[in-house]
């Protein structure tokens, strides 16, 4: 079974939220979220949200228990980004963009829980 939480046009560039989801992507469900906690990378945030949320949807919608949980995926794909102006000398303008990442977590049950 598995269950799953989507968070989109999170304002962090994907390259930043790819870094945190590599280190978390192996833990346990309590070693990620304490990883989370800890890490001052901006990254992590959109990450964190997202993965409360998975937790949330477990215990609310199939009445799991967050010990009988495990990561099974995390999916860090780009949004489209805003694109913005700065303003250089001579009345010109320089462009660049605002990037954005939609993350994806999936959660399944342990397999001895079953």
């Amino acid at each position: 079974m598995e269950i799953i939480a989507v968070s989109k046009s999170a304002r962090v560039a994907p390259r930043k939220v790819r870094l945190v989801a590599d280190a978390i992507r192996k833990l346990s469900i309590e070693d990620a979220l304490m990883a989370l906690s800890v890490l001052k990378n901006r990254g992590g945030e959109p990450l964190k949200k997202t993965l409360k949320s998975a937790i949330a949807n477990a215990l609310a919608n199939k009445n799991l228990k967050q010990e009988e949980l495990r990561i099974k995926m995390i999916d860090v794909l780009e949004a489209p980004a805003y694109k913005r102006f700065h303003a250089s000398t001579r009345g010109r303008a320089h462009p660049y963009k605002r990037k954005g990442s939609h993350v994806k977590i999936v959660l399944t049950e342990k397999e001895e829980a079953k």
